[in-house]
């Protein structure tokens, strides 16, 4: 974890490939129920090595690989072969979400030893099987360098080695051409995983200090960017916990936040400054109290509001009850897209944020910076929530949205085209100027300084806010 000087040696296909694009399809799946010979049988005639048992909504259940049936015959002989495929398999199913990069499959099956691991959808579905021979193909061990390791990580100082690790794998990365929005999902992606496994480990040391288990199904949420997959090099703490509980629960819950805040701040993700943390009463919630809080917002509608609505409406769950937190999710885009003086406050936030060239072309600086994250990126992921919740449309990341408004004809291929380029160009430059100040022990922040840029560059950031300017347009709010 500490080499950093293996990552300039890492292969780029692990963090630019999903795993829908290795996988192999379809899955042989069968009941719980069905006898070990059936369920051989049936691996044998699709030439496949495994079989995943599924119940009756075809979630997954277990999984049945070649090594566990070798396990099983020199156990037991032919006789094990009476067995139920749901008394033999191995469970749970060790899986990860299509949309993750190959190189979370890399460290995953490296770090459990496995040969075998199961491609899910938002509901815990198998879509694809990746297997050691599919990923063969990319070729790279070097990709595990930060890969797994905050799965394995013991505490703050763990985690703190994986944050600072970062800076050297996005320059890798960036050498390698990945694009800064590619580099930016993985960045968010070690950020959530901190999450997740500081909530693990604070979990196991409240029970060891007599706090027990959680007194009720709970979810541990990232907010704002590191929610959307659009985290760089500057970071600060945006979680919340939402929980099926009573007041009452709420003790147990405030330590838990507690805990985890302190240790991430310890880790190198600093504290909030707004306050954005589960430790904090106002975003640590049962499901009821936040649906009267989102309910409050979306009809009470003013500044404040809206910044917590920017935050809020791009969460993602890490660790605990994802259905419960998808369950809040679509309560809260429902609620905010029914109420008409909500969407046209939102659209005319949109509609009067600053540009960020002045009248003859030159950029609008401060002290020689110009800040790229108000005066593109805010712009671009503002409009995309804003769209988003009208259209229904549940994805966090502002790609992701500006593509399924594209997909369902509510967003030109062309506008959604130059917005991509114009997320990209943006990413881009702040990512290589954080990284130029980061070794020049300036601290990373959001601010560029375009002089330092090639004219091309600069001409293409131009064109970027110009563009931009027809955000009026593509939010409906009329024309500009």
């Amino acid at each position: 974890m500490n080499d950093i000087g293996a990552l300039a040696r890492i292969d780029s296909f692990p963090y630019q490939h999903r795993l829908r694009e290795v996988m192999s399809t379809p899955v042989l799946t069968g009941s719980e129920t069905m006898s070990l010979e059936q369920a051989v049988k049936a691996m044998y005639q699709a030439k496949v090595s495994s079989i995943v048992a599924v119940d009756d909504r075809g979630r997954c259940l277990g999984i049945l690989t070649e090594r566990d049936l070798l396990r099983i015959l020199s156990g037991q002989g032919m006789a094990g072969m009476d067995a139920s495929l749901g008394a033999v398999m191995t469970r749970p199913v060790a899986a990860v979400p299509g949309d993750a990069f190959v190189y979370v499959a890399l460290a995953k099956m490296n770090r459990l030893g496995l040969r075998h691991l199961v491609v899910v959808d938002e509901v815990n579905r198998p879509i694809g099987m990746i297997t050691g021979r599919a990923l063969l193909k990319v070729r790279a061990t070097d990709a595990l360098a930060i890969g797994d390791s905050v799965h394995e990580a013991k505490g703050a100082d763990d985690m703190r080695a994986a944050m600072a690790a970062l800076p050297g794998l996005a320059r890798s990365l960036l050498a390698e051409g990945v694009s800064a929005r590619n580099i930016g999902s993985v960045i968010s992606l070690v950020v959530r995983d901190l999450t997740a496994r500081a909530t693990e480990l604070a979990e196991a040391s409240m029970a060891e200090d007599g706090w027990g288990a959680a007194p009720a199904a709970y979810a541990m949420l990232v907010l704002g960017s590191g929610g959307r997959g659009e985290s760089l090099l500057v970071f600060d703490q945006d979680n919340a916990i939402v929980h099926r509980g009573s007041p009452a629960d709420d003790v147990w819950f405030a330590e838990l936040g507690k805990r985890v805040n302190e240790m991430l701040n310890q880790a190198g993700i600093p504290f909030c400054d707004g306050g954005v943390m589960a430790r904090e009463p106002k975003w640590r919630k049962s499901l009821e109290e936040w649906k009267d809080e989102v309910h409050s917002w979306v009809y009470s509608v003013e500044n404040q509001t809206v910044m917590y609505c920017d935050i809020f409406f791009d969460f993602q769950p890490v660790w605990g009850d994802r259905d419960l937190a998808e369950e809040l999710r679509v309560y809260a885009i429902e609620k905010a897209s029914q109420s008409g003086f909500f969407m046209q406050y939102l659209a005319q936030h949109v509609a009067k944020m600053d540009v960020a060239t002045g009248l003859f072309g030159g950029f609008i600086t401060k002290q020689g910076r110009l800040n790229v994250k108000k005066f593109a990126l805010l712009p671009l992921v503002s409009a995309a929530r804003f769209r988003a919740i009208r259209a229904h449309v549940l994805a966090t990341g502002t790609d992701e949205r500006y593509t399924a408004l594209k997909d369902q004809e509510l967003l030109h291929e062309d506008d959604w085209r130059d917005l991509l380029e114009i997320r990209e160009i943006a990413f881009r430059i702040m990512l290589e100027q954080q990284l130029a100040d980061l070794a020049a022990g300036i601290p990373a922040s959001a601010k560029v300084d375009p002089k330092r840029f090639p004219k091309r560059l600069r001409e293409r950031l131009r064109w970027a806010f110009k563009r931009l300017k027809t955000l009026k347009y593509i939010c409906g709010v009329g024309g500009g």
